[in-house]
């Protein structure tokens, strides 16, 4: 549907020539539909490649942990994450390489700005790509949003039920919604990061070649660089490895060499391929390079800083599970706060980074700077993809009944995938801002726009509508989980009531079922926030004019990035707090009220961090990257001059929103309501007791009629 609303439009309005006083190229609009279904295509190609070969790594993982120990079982891992860094890297970089080769040919030299000239041929292939970057964000919107409601709702319900109300372990069997949980860690942490980082990546590139205003070698450059970040990537892999008994901090240096190494040879290579572009003695060509230099080392920082406040081998995460000695409402508070002052250092890293690469080379410097950060995509993706793998493998250890020291190796290397998953996600936050600004760049060049004041109030006004709008995607995921989550719950309850034998281990949980939810209700929960994602800036930029949509844009970066950083290092370091207990035997390990205090964090925490949190990276960057697909079309208007053109985005946004309440929010579903005339039974002195009753008998449960 987005597909042929491309084509007509374009078709209809091409604006290849359209400001040179031509009738514009009629082909544009074939050409805009196809550059989306190839980033779309491509996007969910690699999703779903690291999905499946994450899915046989998980296995593979608890197999090495088994037989051959520690060291193994992370190079098993991490060589699972690795594939799916390297297939978004490999075709990222083919997609939009290709598809730019493609967009050059057969241009009419009548309808080209400035006639058949180099420079006008680049112009018109690179604004055709703002369709392909378009496509990537569509699927990641899919990916990220409802895989994030999948796992969180599957994860939540089966901690709730299992864990703090029937009190047996985690990923243990008899849960019904365990194997939910295992195949939301797929489809949210791997899928979904990739996608995010798919469009991360592509769109960096379409930004900086954007902004190159038809300069050959500098819409080269970023193609160039992001070719030798994948070589330098292959090398970092390589140097990834550990030795047996490792503490957490060997761990994490040992995924940190390849980052290190990956980073030293893409300066290297940027050198050599600066010094090819632009000559030795181009001044222009080493403040690139300096920007580039300036990307790669804010990327490494930021996840330094997230590391810090997310890894239990430092205070913030160890005073969270110190909190817990009170309750879980200090946990809950200690958390936040941690969270909230996490934000400090990305963002100042950020501040730093952008005023570098302005003053060295303006608007293209920065999107060269989101372009080096990006360049050792494919060893950081690696490490962040590890962590769902290693969190499976223990759950397979679990529920294979393997002996307790397998179930002590894969939880060491789950824990070290925590941190990297939070680290994973603050590079995906800190890549996000720095393309989406790239994007407002060259947005604001494609729709005529030199100056814009945040004084004028239109300006500021845009500013405020975009500032809100994370919190509004946020709170719609948030809710989504819980009612999801909720629908799981009532599942997982009824099942332990109703089959005979399941709490003991002598009957088999309907798996299915909880499967069926997850999936019913992701799909279903992320339609209302990606219609407001698709549609606000069609709203603002077609009611209002594109001044307004800076504004907007702007609004919603920095306020997306605030809460974003918040919700991602929140979640993770109250779920590494309960790992440090379970691991490290804090405050007096498992069992301990101390332990179940943080369970209820971690609980909290979980959506946070793998369904809110990064689903923000998406709303930036997909709205940004809808901007400058219809710049062409809103150039040169004047604050309301087409307004009547925005009523239906409006409408559009008013029908989804009566839709989704009337089928999908309407009728809620009470989870404290007794299950028919069944009630059941948890082991007395548990959080079960208090609402679903002692059982009969210590060692026994009994379905009541």
């Amino acid at each position: 549907l987005v597909c042929a609303i491309l084509v007509l439009i374009y078709s209809l309005d091409p604006p290849t020539g359209k400001y040179d006083g031509k009738d514009g190229d009629r082909i544009d609009g074939i050409r805009a539909g196809s550059c989306f279904l190839a980033g779309a295509i491509l996007s969910a190609l690699a999703g779903w490649a690291g999905m499946s070969v994450a899915t046989d790594a998980n296995v593979r993982t608890t197999q090495a942990a088994d037989k051959q120990g520690l060291s193994v079982a992370l190079r098993v891992a991490f060589t699972g994450g690795a594939v799916m860094g390297f297939t978004v890297v490999g075709l990222g970089l083919l997609g939009v390489s290709l598809f730019f080769y493609l967009m050059t040919i057969n241009r009419d030299t009548v309808t080209l700005d400035d006639g058949w000239t180099n420079t006008g041929t680049l112009v018109a292939a690179v604004d055709s790509l703002a369709s392909f970057g378009f496509g990537a964000s569509a699927i990641a919107l899919f990916a990220r949003v409802a895989g994030g409601i999948y796992t969180k709702a599957a994860d939540v319900g089966a901690d709730l039920v299992g864990k703090v109300e029937m009190d047996i372990p985690e990923d243990d069997p008899r849960n019904p919604a365990v194997i939910a949980d295992n195949v939301g860690d797929n489809v949210g942490d791997v899928a979904g990061m990739g996608a995010d980082l798919f469009e991360s990546f592509v769109g960096s590139i379409i930004a900086a070649a954007t902004l190159a205003d038809g300069d050959a070698v500098k819409i080269a450059l970023p193609f160039w660089i992001a070719g030798a970040g994948i070589v330098a990537s292959v090398f970092g892999f390589f140097a990834v490895g550990t030795k047996d008994g490792a503490s957490q901090r060997q761990l994490l240096f040992a995924l940190h060499k390849g980052v290190i190494l990956s980073s030293i040879l893409v300066l290297g290579f940027s050198a050599v391929i600066v010094s090819q572009l632009f000559g030795h003695d181009d001044k222009e060509g080493w403040k690139l390079f300096a920007c580039i230099a300036i990307g790669l080392i804010a990327g490494i920082l930021i996840g330094q800083a997230t590391e810090y406040y997310t890894s239990y081998s430092f205070w913030p995460v160890q005073s969270i599970t110190q909190a817990g000695i009170t309750g879980p409402a200090t946990v809950i508070i200690q958390g936040l706060g941690i969270g909230m002052v996490s934000c400090v250092g990305p963002v100042l890293i950020i501040v730093a980074t952008i005023l570098g690469c302005n003053a060295l080379s303006g608007q293209y410097g920065i999107s060269m700077a989101a372009v080096g950060m990006l360049s050792t995509l494919g060893v950081t993706l690696a490490t962040d993809a590890y962590g769902p793998i290693a969190d499976n493998a223990g759950g397979i250890a679990e529920m294979a009944e393997l002996e307790e020291r397998v179930r002590d190796t894969t939880d060491a290397l789950d824990a070290l995938g925590n941190t990297t998953a939070a680290t994973g996600k603050g590079f995906a936050i800190g890549s996000a801002v720095l393309t989406s600004l790239s994007l407002l760049a060259a947005f604001k060049d494609k729709a005529g726009l030199t100056i814009v004041d945040i004084g004028d109030p239109v300006v500021l006004s845009g500013a405020l509508f975009g500032a809100m709008l994370p919190f509004l995607f946020a709170a719609l995921t948030m809710l989504s989980v819980q009612k999801a989550a909720g629908a799981i719950i009532i599942e997982v309850r009824r099942q332990f009531a109703q089959i005979e034998g399941l709490r003991e281990g002598t009957a088999e949980a309907d798996s299915d079922k909880c499967v069926a939810i997850s999936t019913q209700s992701s799909v279903e929960e992320m339609i209302l926030p990606g219609v407001y994602a698709v549609l606000s800036p069609l709203i603002t930029g077609l009611l209002i004019g594109p001044k307004c949509l800076t504004g907007m844009l702007g609004g919603s970066i920095a306020s997306g990035m605030m809460l974003a950083i918040m919700m991602a290092n929140a979640g993770g370091a109250w779920d590494n707090s309960k790992k440090y207990i379970e691991i490290e035997g804090a405050c007096g390990g498992k069992g301990t009220t101390t332990h179940k205090a943080c369970v209820v964090g971690d609980t909290v925490g979980d959506p946070f961090k793998d369904t809110s949190g990064p689903a923000l990276n998406i709303l930036i960057k997909l709205m940004s990257m809808i901007s400058l697909t219809i710049a062409p079309i809103i150039r040169g208007w004047e604050d309301w001059q087409y307004w009547y053109w925005g009523l239906l985005p409006i409408g559009l946004c008013f029908i989804a929103t009566l839709l989704v309440w009337h089928f999908y929010w309407r009728n809620t579903q009470d989870i404290t309501a007794p299950i028919d005339d069944d009630v059941v039974k948890a082991p007395a002195g548990t959080e079960g007791e208090k609402l679903l009753g002692a059982a009969p008998a210590p060692d026994a449960v009994k379905v009541v009629d």
